[in-house]
Parts: structure tokens; C-alpha cells; sequence
């Protein structure tokens, strides 16, 4: 991924914390010389190797997982928020009007070989380890063991775990740093007018970005 040094990711937490908190993966690998795409919900287990690994399951009908073998590279992509960003939300649109369009987003990609995991005890773990991630957040979490044991070992059957052991993570933050100051500070204030969580959540990473930067525009 082209990553000029301005929209660098802040760190390592942030690339970590994006996945966490949007776990459904664009997964793409090379199979019968094809590139082969999935959206497929993954789980970050930090705990395996340096950089961890991704868990996560697909049908046992999607062909996919047959091609996996002893394992093959790929990548998963994780879309954080997004949204186009006008000009009319520059100052310097009134003042010179040498300004354009632009796309802000944040995005992280996680390289790695991966593997089939078709033991039961391993997929029940996997099974465990994704639901309590995405129900850790909700008043009343839900947890695999409510669910009757034979009606779980059922659907068991019908999946097949997936497992990327990470070699690189990569992050993009693109948050208009190379705009003015003052066109910065432009957008933060649309995209806080405009409805929505990820608009919301587009601003404050913005503006985060101008406060990393010593507050520019502020």
C-alpha cells in the first residue's frame, strides 16, 4: 500500500485498536490462479507469534478453504471511517479557490500466510473468542454456551476456521494533513454538521491528526 509519510497510522495501538473496532475484513488470496475475495469478521489474537494472528471462519461450501493447503499468502482489509470531503468546507475556497475534492479514511492491512483450522476444538475456541469480541460492548452479552450444546456442534459442521498468522501490519491515515491549517479545521467542523456515527467519528480522527501535528488550524 502506498503510504506517504504525512498519513502514516499514529502507531501500533491505532492499527490494532482499527481492527478491533471494525472487524469485518475484506480477505483476498490467490487461489486457482485467481485472486479470491471474502468479507469475513475476524478476531485479533495478540497472543500468537510477534505480531498475532487473525481468526475468523467461512461456509464449508465456499471453496476457499480448500485452497488454502499447508497455507498461502494473503491479506485482509480492514475499512475504518470514510467519507468524501468537499471543498465547499474550505475557507480557502472563498479565498483563492485553488482547491479540490478529496477522499479521508483510515484503513489497515494485515499480510499473512493463511491456514485452515477444521479441529473442533479449535473452532469452538475461534467460536468463542469472535462473539464475546463483538458482543464485549452490549448490555447483555450473549456467549456461545447459551446455545444448546448439540445445535452449536451442528452449525459446527458447517464451517471451517481460518486463521492468518500476521507478518506485517499496515496502516493508512489519510486526514487531510496536506491541506491548510485552516481547511482542516474546515472539514472537522462539516464533517461534525454532517448525520451519523463515521462522520462523527471522521472529525474527531481529523482533528486528532491536527492536534499530533501541534494543533495547527485549531
Amino acid at each position: 500500500m502506498y503510504i506517504p509519510a504525512l498519513h502514516r497510522a499514529p502507531d501500533d495501538a491505532a492499527l490494532r485498536a482499527l481492527i478491533a473496532r471494525h472487524p469485518l475484513a475484506t480477505w483476498v488470496c490467490q487461489a486457482d490462479g485467481a485472486l479470491v475475495v471474502n468479507q469475513v469478521p475476524f478476531v485479533l489474537d495478540p497472543g500468537s507469534g510477534p505480531q498475532g494472528r487473525l481468526l475468523g471462519h467461512v461456509a464449508r461450501g465456499n471453496r476457499v478453504w480448500r485452497q488454502l493447503g499447508t497455507g498461502i499468502p494473503a491479506v485482509a482489509v480492514f475499512q475504518g471511517p470514510q467519507a468524501y470531503i468537499t471543498p465547499g468546507w474550505y475557507p480557502g475556497k472563498q479565498a483563492h479557490g485553488r482547491v479540490v475534492p478529496t477522499w479521508n479514511y483510515t484503513v489497515v492491512h494485515a499480510h499473512g500466510m493463511a491456514r485452515v483450522i477444521d479441529d473442533a476444538a479449535a473452532v469452538l475456541d475461534l467460536l468463542h473468542r469472535l462473539t464475546d469480541a463483538n458482543e464485549a460492548t452490549l448490555p447483555r452479552p450473549w456467549h456461545v454456551d447459551e446455545a444448546p450444546a448439540d445445535y452449536i456442534a451442528q452449525l459446527m459442521a458447517s464451517i471451517v476456521g481460518i486463521e492468518i498468522t500476521i507478518d506485517r501490519l499496515e496502516g493508512k491515515w489519510k486526514l487531510s494533513q496536506d491541506e491548510a491549517p485552516e481547511d482542516r479545521a474546515g472539514t472537522v467542523r462539516g464533517l461534525q454538521a454532517c448525520p451519523g456515527e463515521v462522520a462523527q467519528d471522521l472529525a474527531r480522527l481529523v482533528a486528532h491528526a491536527m492536534a499530533r501535528r501541534g494543533g495547527e488550524g485549531a
